[in-house]
């Protein structure tokens, strides 16, 4: 049988590192520890994989878990063998975290070592007119995959202020601390305004990710994205 289909860019790729690229959308790991993944994100497996629904852990992240936008459904592979994850065709990246941290929006995280300590922090400004604002924290040492709608950009954010849409903000390095603004004013609000009503804004030493893509919010979060709730100061920290 021949076809382009075959040519060695599509083939299974032999890799020793645990995490490794199939290709710049598909994520291949090599078990040899536990790794949490996003549900639905297995694509494909070989060998003898469990996967186990992966509980908060605590009370407290559980609440989180139950009263925010962040909703991190995560399932637990353990086993002997190798497992493929992919969510929407995405450009995957691996980020190598020793003993840093990073926040990333849950619907851009692919999969991660058990190792990496997770949490659900709530974005300080975010109010009840932004909808309440939640990212994911990833702290530790271990690997960590993400995945972008199109070709990200890393912006630099220790120069000068920088400004993101909620909706194409993928993460930024978690030693920021991000402001919601909104640019629109009353005037613009009452014609209908322009789109784009909220962003994070960054400055300070770190990065943050963006993505050439919004996201859409599930209809119960309106155009600010995030949970539902104004928690105030009771998911800060």
């Amino acid at each position: 049988m021949q076809s382009p289909l075959f040519e060695q860019a599509n083939l299974e790729v032999q890799a020793e590192q645990r995490f490794a690229l199939q290709n710049p959308q598909m994520l291949r790991v090599h078990l040899g520890g536990d790794v949490l993944a996003v549900k639905g994100a297995m694509v494909s497996y070989q060998g003898n994989i469990r996967f186990d629904h992966e509980k908060a852990g605590s009370v407290g992240k559980l609440f989180k878990k139950v009263v925010t936008g962040e909703d991190v459904s995560l399932m637990r592979v353990s086993g002997e063998g190798d497992v493929f994850f992919a969510s929407e065709a995405g450009f995957v990246f691996l980020v190598d975290l020793t003993g840093d941290a990073l926040s990333v929006n849950a619907r851009n995280l692919l999969a991660f070592d058990s190792s990496v300590a997770w949490d659900i922090k709530r974005v300080q400004g975010a109010g009840m007119l932004s909808g309440g604002l939640f990212n994911t924290t990833l702290q530790g040492t271990g690997t960590v995959a993400i995945h972008t709608v199109g070709q990200p950009v890393i912006l630099d954010c220790s120069t000068q202020p920088t400004f993101v849409d909620v909706q194409a903000c993928v993460g930024w390095s978690a030693n920021l601390v991000p402001q919601v603004v909104s640019s629109m004013n009353v005037r613009s609000m009452l014609r209908g305004g322009s789109g784009e009503a909220f962003q994070y804004a960054f400055h300070g030493q770190g990065f943050v990710i963006v993505q050439p893509s919004e996201w859409t919010p599930p209809p119960s979060q309106g155009s600010g994205g995030g949970g539902g709730f104004n928690l105030g100061g009771l998911l800060d920290g």
